[in-house]
């Protein structure tokens, strides 16, 4: 299977530091050519899903602007421009938590849409995490910081507590590669 083609690309919207729109010219492997295929570019991300030394998960309650209600959620957060994903992981598990861990699974990175862009996911699995430090986050939504069980998480994820797609796809991921 070949890749498509880009042919030409035109910025339609630019508001640095989350968002660029673009419009490409699309070449299709059999020598079609796509007009205007609408292009999302954000900055790629990293989701933490963190369990205590005592097994218990770290994940938030909290408000989103595009949520409706509440929704459960892992630590996450954009890596800063060169940052590598799992510095990035680490650092946000810092910031939002004031938890640290020396044990760190990847759990894969991921694209956001398969055909419109938006980011890549860099989905983590931080076990062993202590209490290192205050918390020091910068978020704009209101959160608390829960501590549950596995079988909490994993009800909250049957349930449909996690509310967007790639926190759930993390919880998910994350209680596949724990023990029970």
């Amino acid at each position: 299977m070949q890749p498509w083609k880009i042919r030409a690309r035109q910025v339609v919207l630019h508001q640095p530091p989350y968002l660029t729109v673009e419009n490409h010219t699309v070449e299709l492997p059999d020598g079609r050519v796509i007009e205007d295929w609408a292009w999302l570019v954000t900055p790629d991300f990293v989701n933490v899903v963190a369990v205590t030394e005592a097994g218990m998960w770290l994940v938030f309650r909290q408000t989103k602007y595009a949520v409706e209600g509440t929704s459960l959620a892992p630590v996450g957060g954009y890596l800063e421009p060169g940052e590598d994903p799992l510095a990035a992981a680490q650092r946000e598990l810092l910031e939002e938590t004031g938890y640290a861990a020396d044990n760190w699974i990847s759990l894969g990175r991921y694209a956001v849409d398969g055909n419109r862009g938006a980011g890549r996911g860099h989905l983590f699995l931080a076990r062993g995490a202590r209490v290192v430090a205050p918390i020091n986050a910068d978020d704009l939504e209101e959160q608390e910081l829960l501590l549950l069980s596995r079988s909490e998480v994993a009800c909250a994820l049957e349930q449909g507590e996690f509310k967007v797609m790639p926190w759930a796809a993390n919880v998910a991921l994350a209680l596949l590669h724990s023990s029970s």
